[in-house]
């Protein structure tokens, strides 16, 4: 498959850095463009482009870590924060923005309430991406009761 621009969602886990050497890994097959997004939840309590200090130094050190394992790669990124009222719908609109081919993004295997859950923004890619979508689900725990 020919990916030629490919959108990686970060959100500062240790799976961003896997998420980034598979998007440039395919990239590289095709001489792609691969945009790097981490995006910042501002609640609706507060102005969309207010300013949230902490989040944003989270972001840029994401963000860093990415420019990183990228030069490891030997390939060339580009890199952006977002802020928006939901990753999701952030994720969708920079997507169709910069006309991607695919979206990868990596999740973490959470529990909520004693059930595997994918959160919102999993879903939500899966229902309005206008392209390709790859998820890097990370390890379950081992259960020896895997009678679910």
């Amino acid at each position: 498959m020919d990916f030629k621009r490919i959108l990686v969602a970060i959100n500062g886990t240790r799976i961003d850095e896997k998420t980034i050497a598979l998007a440039c890994s395919l990239a590289k097959k095709n001489k792609g463009k691969v945009f790097i997004a981490y995006v910042i939840e501002i609640d609706r309590s507060l102005p969309l482009d207010a300013e949230v200090k902490p989040a944003v130094d989270r972001a840029e050190n994401a963000l860093s870590i990415a420019d990183k394992c990228a030069e490891d790669c030997d390939y060339e990124i580009a890199t952006d924060i977002l802020q928006a009222r939901a990753a999701g719908p952030a994720l969708v609109d920079e997507a169709t923005e910069r006309k991607v081919d695919l979206i990868i993004l990596g999740m973490e295997y959470e529990v909520r309430f004693g059930e595997f859950t994918m959160g919102e923004v999993v879903p939500h890619l899966f229902k309005y991406a206008p392209c390709q979508v790859i998820v890097w689900r990370d390890n379950a725990p081992i259960n020896t009761d895997q009678t679910g």
